[in-house]
């Protein structure tokens, strides 16, 4: 166990996990779970669980070396096993960002930032989120995520099916 006390001139660290396709050798990957690249934000929740946002570039998005990834995403990761699952999707050409909880775990705020990465003669080409077609160009939003059960976010199932992410 380390010592608590972040004023000490020390520290010790390890790589958590590498990004890439832990099914694709060439990417070096260290996943125990879901693909992932280019991670961008991260958020530990007040339980220890680390709640993971990708930033793939949107020109790359789904091509090249992200080919088979899909668009940006929130993975929650188990820091003992060190287990990574994928949490959300995000829209297309999206950022996912900036995750919040409330100190009881049964309300997450998560950032979608930029869906659509516009094209200035045509904004919805990539991306008519949130409104969808019949609505206007793509908007940035704050997602407001609970439980239908009203129970902790990646926490267990209260009628005894497993778990809602990691432990």
């Amino acid at each position: 166990m380390y010592d608590r006390d972040w004023t000490e001139p020390t520290f010790a660290w390890d790589i958590f996990a590498l990004g890439g396709d832990p099914a694709v050798p060439a990417h070096g990957s260290t996943i125990n779970g879901d693909k992932f690249g280019s991670p961008d934000g991260i958020y530990v929740a007040p339980s220890g669980r680390l709640w993971i946002q990708t930033d793939v570039s949107g020109s790359t998005i789904d091509s090249g070396p992200y080919a088979g990834f899909g668009n940006n995403q929130m993975l929650a990761a188990d820091p003992v096993t060190r287990e990574i699952r994928r949490f959300l999707v995000g829209p297309n050409r999206c950022e996912v960002t900036g995750a919040y909880m409330t100190p009881d775990e049964k309300t997450m705020f998560v950032g979608i930032q930029h869906p659509g990465e516009n094209d200035p003669a045509d904004p919805k080409r990539y991306s008519s989120w949130p409104d969808g077609e019949a609505g206007g160009r793509p908007r940035s939003a704050c997602l407001v995520i609970t439980r239908d059960d009203g129970g902790p976010i990646g926490g267990p199932d209260p009628h005894g099916n497993g778990h809602h992410g990691p432990k």
